[in-house]
């Protein structure tokens, strides 16, 4: 048993992904007696003074069946109605489990916009801290049936890591149907060995990954390294195991070997700034030259206008832009102190002609660096 396996024991909360192909058998419906397992094993882990938070997949899925389709729906308004058809049976079914083991459970449905939009994050935030305070289990979905392709989150293994990033987790479990992040595609090499642990700043963890994606789900598993190192931002480690494995979270939380354990490479990140990485939608972007690209990367400096060379989008104050090199590699990220009409005006300006370009006093950074948040 590794040191960090170990750890694992003493940790006391988790949020727990459970992907399509598990929850719904292959699309048959929803696998009740693997639910009932599930929901017996987190049981187990909140007697043993672990809060879990739920991230389950299978909505979609689960209105597939209901509805006799065979293929998910590519259109965007017969995708929301097969998850409002199918989270009636996914939540049903998750209440009538936990409550065997007299415990509550809280259906939580969440949008792009309520990751977005601070006062809303935060307001998200403190209502899944209460829910674990009155020993309730929060259960997560994607709220499908009002997103829009613009707005979604995507897939539910980044609504698990920005769930690990809201209620400060100390591990996300991706329970999936594969055995674990391996060193190649086991289809292609059926003997590429399993990384059984990986430090995230592992240049060639992404090449492993590929970028296969499941019929029933969206994520394949690159989705699901990239919600690891967003999880890791607020600190938290990442597994990725097999859900079909017998009492894998109890064997998890004793420190057993099993999937694949993805250990953060950072510090812990403040949580203004874990807000501001979550974003998913960039409003527009500037382009560095190669003193700010490197005074950015270097020294996490606040961003001056008269580092900047361009400026594309139509952005508004206070809107999330990158922040892009010579090449167009992304150094940074963060919400602009100007919209994009004046940050053109600012393009190149010394702090000492600012006022005289806008007409008025302005602010000096173009991006403050409590307000951004380096790539990578």
């Amino acid at each position: 048993m590794s040191a960090t396996r170990s750890k694992l024991a003493a940790s006391r909360r988790w949020v727990i992904k459970v992907g399509s192909s598990l929850v719904t058998a292959k699309g048959a419906g929803l696998d009740q007696s693997a639910i009932a397992d599930w929901c017996a094993q987190i049981a187990a882990l909140r007697a043993a003074g672990v809060q879990v938070v739920l991230v389950s997949s299978g909505a979609v899925a689960e209105g597939m069946a209901r509805l006799g389709l065979a293929r998910r729906p590519t259109d965007l308004h017969a995708l929301q109605a097969a998850a409002a058809v199918g989270q009636m049976g996914l939540v049903r079914a998750y209440e009538h489990e936990f409550k065997q083991h007299g415990i509550k459970a809280a259906q939580v449905l969440l949008t792009h916009e309520d990751v977005a939009d601070r006062a809303r994050y935060l307001n998200a935030q403190g209502t899944l801290t209460a829910l674990l305070e009155f020993g309730a289990v929060p259960v997560v979905n994607e709220n499908d049936t009002v997103a829009t392709d613009e707005i979604r989150l995507g897939d539910n293994d980044t609504l698990g890591a920005l769930t690990a990033n809201l209620i400060q987790a100390d591990l996300l479990v991706i329970l999936t149907d594969q055995d674990g992040l391996f060193e190649a595609d086991p289809r292609v090499q059926p003997d590429a060995p399993l990384v059984s642990e990986a430090e995230l700043s592992d240049s060639r963890l992404m090449a492993m990954a590929g970028s296969s994606k499941g019929e029933l789900g969206r994520g394949g598993m690159r989705t699901k390294l990239t919600a690891a190192y967003t999880a890791a931002r607020s600190g938290a480690a990442t597994i990725i195991a097999h859900g079909r494995q017998p009492d894998v979270l109890g064997r998890l939380r004793g420190g057993e070997a099993l999937g694949t354990l993805l250990k953060p490479a950072q510090g812990v990140m403040a949580a203004r700034k874990r807000w501001i990485a979550g974003q998913l939608q960039l409003r527009g972007r500037v382009q560095l030259d190669e003193g700010a690209a490197r005074v950015l990367r270097e020294q996490g400096r606040s961003l001056l206008p008269v580092g900047v060379r361009s400026v594309t989008g139509d952005f508004a104050r206070g809107d999330l832009i990158a922040c892009v090199d010579a090449d167009g590699a992304e150094v940074a990220r963060g919400l602009s102190n100007y919209d994009a009409a004046d940050a053109r005006r600012l393009v190149g300006a010394r702090s000492d002609e600012i006022s005289g370009r806008l007409g008025r006093p302005g602010e000096p950074e173009l991006i403050h660096r409590d307000n951004l948040v380096l790539a990578g």
